[in-house]
């Protein structure tokens, strides 16, 4: 709960400004606390929310950037305590202002150094311009067959928030190849035949004489799909902040393993590479968009088109059970259907839990702290009676999830109870807050969250 601040992140001033002092000398002893660690944090910036902060890491291989993403994770909350500030890992912790999320590079490479998913240093090492284009082939292959999996993967109770809310892509599985790149499959899969490929590059002048014009790249990665290609890699942009990325890396892996085994098979048995990929890009098209995600029309046209498309993460959660996800997990020896079955009631029970604590929280702030500052300010009359009642709904709400009959029927429970009684309760509860004097709000408010460190410094927070 919180009213909102009179200022949010209207003025699009914070996003890679200068980074408030307090908030830099915490950011400084993490990335300290990271070296001595071996863990490469390469850049830090500020983020479009006020007090919202980004680290990026070197890249390095997917088994070892997990577990340093973890300890990054525990150092950012141990050191922030230490400064008086506290590390916000949650998908979307104040309303009406951008959420957080992990950005999930990803890239195939050979034991010799060769990224296979750099056109160039491709065929530079293999001496032919026809893998690469048989590669995304494969990708896209996956992507379309198996993004209720990708979806699964990044599903959790704030991802519920912030997927779509135009900070983070839909919860509509489609990739950006951008305009270039789809023009170079696109010609591919008609002419069947490997060629170079350039991606398009526009020159910068800043019209300064010590500055030269330079060139780069014409196209940037899309921001609003969640899985833009970006140069050498695709980004996978809706994973959760809360989230272990393990799952997400298995997810990928497995599935394009998958798609490039099938299209092996079918070369191994006398296929051309070149047709086999032309057929496969042919079949799976639709799941490349280069448009708006964000726009309802683009989505509709996108999910009547057959692209996955799970609006519910506990609906989502439950694809890992799938007949078609357990043979996939299964052929490959990654997960038995007894592993598969497993991991989905947990995954249930983490949602049902982190709804279950939230709003036992919110029923004890609205209990101890809401409507004692609504009594003491002596504005019970508007307020109490819904006040009241909003708390005992969310009870009733814990109560069906308690009543459910298995891990499903409970987190389905939990996603109505945050999702909507939840959220009519915080209504209740912003509209009070307005009409009650400053001195007399126990609470922290948005505007001492959100900017206390920016006038008063963080010594002011822990007081």
């Amino acid at each position: 709960m919180g009213k909102n601040a009179p200022r949010g992140q209207e003025m699009c001033d914070h996003y890679m400004a200068a980074i408030n002092p307090v908030a830099l000398e915490c950011m400084q002893e993490i990335q300290h606390e990271c070296f001595m660690l071996g863990i490469p944090l390469r850049t830090r910036h500020r983020e479009v929310a006020p007090n919202q902060y980004e680290f990026a890491p070197f890249f390095g291989t997917a088994v070892t950037q997990i577990d340093q993403n973890l300890m990054v994770m525990q150092i950012c909350d141990e050191v922030a305590a230490r400064h008086g500030l506290a590390c916000l890992p949650q998908e979307k912790p104040f309303k009406d202002i951008n959420g957080s999320g992990k950005h999930n590079n990803i890239s195939l490479g050979t034991n010799t150094g060769v990224n296979l998913l750099n056109p160039a240093q491709l065929a530079k090492a293999s001496g032919s311009h026809e893998i690469f284009p048989v590669l995304m082939a494969g990708i896209v292959r996956a992507i379309d067959l198996h993004g209720d999996l990708m979806r699964m993967a990044i599903a959790s109770p704030g991802n519920d928030f912030r997927l779509g809310a135009c900070e983070a892509p839909p919860a509509i599985i489609s990739t950006y190849l951008g305009e270039t790149m789809t023009a170079y499959l696109d010609e591919f899969r008609k002419s069947k035949a490997g060629k170079e490929y350039a991606p398009a590059v526009k020159t910068v002048d800043l019209g300064l004489d010590e500055i030269a014009p330079f060139t780069m790249p014409a196209e940037d990665r899309n921001r609003t799909s969640p899985f833009p290609y970006g140069g050498h890699r695709f980004e996978f942009r809706a994973v959760g902040s809360s989230q272990n990325v393990s799952l997400v890396n298995t997810v990928l892996c497995t599935i394009w393993a998958d798609s490039f085994g099938h299209l092996a098979d079918q070369i191994e048995a006398g296929g051309k590479p070149a047709e086999v990929a032309a057929a496969a890009l042919d079949q799976h098209w639709k799941v490349i968009f280069n448009g708006n995600n964000y726009d309802e029309a683009n989505q509709e046209a996108l999910t009547k088109a057959g692209v996955w498309r799970i609006d519910s993460g506990v609906d989502s959660l439950q694809r890992l059970s799938d007949p078609k996800n357990v043979d996939l997990f299964s052929r490959h020896g990654v997960l038995n259907e007894k592993e598969c079955k497993a991991r989905t009631a947990v995954l249930l029970d983490h949602y049902s839990g982190t709804v279950e604590m939230e709003a036992l929280c919110m029923v004890d702030m609205i209990k101890q702290h809401v409507i004692p500052a609504v009594v003491n300010a002596e504005v019970e009359g508007p307020h109490l009676s819904g006040l009241q009642a909003a708390a005992a709904k969310v009870e009733a709400g814990l109560s069906k999830m308690h009543g459910a009959a298995d891990e499903y029927s409970k987190a389905t429970a939990a996603r109505e109870l945050r999702l909507e009684t939840m959220e009519a309760a915080r209504d209740v509860c912003d509209k009070a807050e307005g009409d009650v004097p400053e001195d007399l709000w126990t609470l922290a408010t948005y505007k001492e969250l959100l900017f206390l460190d920016s006038h008063q410094g963080a010594d002011a927070i822990s007081d």
